[in-house]
């Protein structure tokens, strides 16, 4: 186990009544906010009407940043910016998934800043300081609602980048399992594979003695596992809803990073993916991680053979590592198509790739490198989308 800090601040509020709370949050920061969210779903299930009254009732003004679309774009976030500034916004609220929230993110980041927002995405700087940020989260996925990072595409190249801060977490999140329950099955689904994902990129490491982690991340797993078939087949089962919903949310607030380095070569192959062809990113991590983690059977198959057994109940006997580690992926891939999933480029309607280029967007040079638990050139990247025809 390597040397950690951990540190959340964000306050969670979790269940049927969590939105009671909302004004005494929203009230701390001011009488001005900016709601950040997405199409006409909020509006459809009654969400946002409920979150007007209860900021109109605590006397509070809002603005509005709607139309947040899947994979979000850098020119929302600024103009979001241009909004709180001109404005004088105490408050951002992102009210849905982890697009609404990610471009909040972005913009609370960017309001206090004097330089280009997308500064931060590409590593130049860190923010210093951030305006409040709230969530209402509705769909259960990005983690993002407890997590430190943040996701946006320049439509200049259509680069997907992300960046890693504190400034990320947000300040509270109001988690509502009921507000999941008219999410079509495709959302349920893709949501699922990602909550899985964030935690296969943790589980996949060389660090050795990790087994706290290794046995909350097995859990996590576990529980989405059993209880994505149950919301698939019910939607309006409150209890598996909420299973997923909290599972999604501790998969990705950095607890179970701790003592360890994770791999991420997964998720870093997959948003060149969904920003060429704007898929939705649950979809296009069904797809890349399996070929990930076939070709990473080649070079250490031991954390993969592990998963099989203790994910998947492949049998220690059951053939050599690499056997035993494919027959995890097989089985991993099973789960996947069990939910609508594609498992493959052509299932995604994906033909005729350029791999080399999206491998060149992914690695600015012949040099760089992604993943921890295998290393990734240029090279390697174009040998899994291989994998994934």
């Amino acid at each position: 186990m390597i040397d950690f800090v951990f540190q959340n601040p964000a306050k969670i509020i979790f269940g049927r009544d969590a939105l009671s709370h909302l004004g005494e949050e929203a009230r701390k920061y001011g009488r001005r906010a900016l709601m950040v969210y997405g199409g006409g779903s909020v509006k459809r299930i009654g969400l946002f009407d409920q979150v007007m009254e209860i900021l109109v009732k605590n006397e509070m003004k809002v603005w509005e940043l709607s139309g947040i679309a899947p994979n979000p774009r850098l020119a929302r976030v600024r103009e979001g910016i241009d909004i709180c500034r001109r404005e004088g916004i105490g408050l951002v609220l992102a009210l849905g998934g982890g697009s609404a929230i990610d471009t909040a993110k972005g913009v609370v980041n960017g309001v206090p800043d004097d330089g280009d927002v997308w500064d931060f995405y590409m590593g130049k700087r860190q923010p210093k300081t951030t305006l409040p940020l709230g969530v209402i989260l509705t769909i259960p996925a990005s983690g993002s609602e407890m997590s430190y990072s943040s996701v946006i595409t320049n439509e200049d190249g259509m680069l997907k980048r992300g960046f890693n801060s504190v400034t990320n977490v947000p300040t509270f999140s109001i988690l509502n399992p009921e507000w999941t329950f008219s999410l079509p099955p495709y959302q349920t689904a893709c949501g699922c594979v990602d909550i899985m994902a964030h935690m296969m990129e943790r589980y996949f490491t060389r660090v050795t003695h990790v087994e706290l982690t290794d046995r909350l991340i097995a859990a996590g797993m576990k529980t989405i596992l059993h209880n994505a078939p149950l919301v698939m087949e019910n939607p309006t089962d409150y209890d598996a809803r909420a299973e997923v919903m909290w599972t999604g949310t501790l998969a990705h607030n950095t607890l179970l990073h701790t003592g360890r380095i994770g791999d991420w070569g997964s998720h870093k192959v997959e948003h060149e993916l969904s920003a060429e062809y704007d898929i939705a990113h649950g979809a296009g991590i069904a797809i890349v991680f399996p070929a990930w983690m076939k070709y990473a059977v080649r070079q250490y198959p031991l954390k993969i053979a592990q998963f099989a057994t203790e994910i998947f109940d492949v049998p220690t006997d059951f053939g050599d590592e690499a056997a035993t580690a494919l027959e995890g992926v097989r089985r991993l891939e099973t789960f996947y198509r069990s939910l609508s999933m594609p498992v493959r480029l052509s299932e995604a309607g994906i033909t005729g790739a350029d791999y080399a280029m999206l491998a060149a967007r992914a690695l600015p040079t012949e040099q760089s490198t992604v993943g921890a638990y295998i290393e990734l050139h240029r090279q390697d990247i174009v040998e899994i989308f291989k994998l994934a025809e």
